[in-house]
């Protein structure tokens, strides 16, 4: 491939690598992570309600890796409450999961800062045979794309399996029960699957520019020419 094209295949990989990164930067800052609705169940079950009355226990529910917000309705209006997830919710959320998926951003973060600046450096420089050529570029793309499939795979456990909208709508609730009346991913959650897809993407930006996947290595044909020139 000419050089030129290569170039700018770098420098778009690189382009890629450092908008992923400022997007996940802004997806973790942000309390667009899961929004849903909540039901007091309390409060429906005491009037019977059905049919449209039952909008009237509903609320609103959403939050992100540090903070969030609900809306709770029981029949006499929403009343708004604002929480953290430090030091509020440690108690009853998967601490280990959650803090587990704050530093798989920062990591994201960081190594998708690292590949972009190996992607400009081979755009506008000349290649290593190190970490910083062909090698080092298929590494980063990897950990980062491993990065975001980790995020979506530890965070969905904590909301789906850890029913952790359920556990935040219960927060400090004594005499009304609620429960999840729907829950969807917002957002910032698509966020991380967009920049997997991207560090993918420049995974094959990278074969696309000529380079071989670095693990593996042809055989050396003239180590066996000579080994077939012993022979007779």
């Amino acid at each position: 491939m000419p050089a030129q094209q290569r170039k700018l295949i770098f420098c778009t990989a690189g382009v890629l690598s450092l908008a992923c990164a400022l997007g996940t930067a802004a997806a973790v800052g942000t309390q667009l992570w899961v929004r849903g609705t909540i039901l007091c169940t309390t409060g429906a079950l005491l009037v019977n309600a059905s049919g449209p009355e039952l909008y009237k226990f509903i609320g609103h529910i959403q939050y992100g890796l540090f903070s969030g917000q609900r809306v709770r309705q029981c029949g006499l209006g929403g009343r708004p409450f604002q929480f953290s997830f430090f030091p509020d919710l440690l108690r009853i959320m998967p601490a280990s999961i959650h803090v587990s998926v704050i530093l798989f951003c920062m990591v994201l973060i960081v190594f998708a800062l690292v590949g972009a600046g190996f992607f400009m450096l081979n755009a506008f420089g000349s290649p290593y045979e190190t970490l910083h050529g062909p090698v080092g570029l298929y590494l980063w793309s990897f950990i980062s794309c491993s990065c975001g499939c980790l995020i979506m795979i530890l965070f969905s456990s904590e909301v789906k399996i850890h029913h952790l909208s359920e556990k935040i709508a219960n927060f400090k609730e004594g005499t009304f029960t609620f429960k999840t009346h729907s829950e969807q991913f917002a957002n910032s959650f698509w966020t991380i699957l967009v920049c997997s897809l991207v560090h993918f993407l420049n995974a094959l930006l990278i074969r696309f520019a000529g380079f071989e996947f670095p693990f593996s290595k042809p055989k050396d044909s003239g180590t066996i020419t000579g080994a077939v020139d012993l022979m007779y």
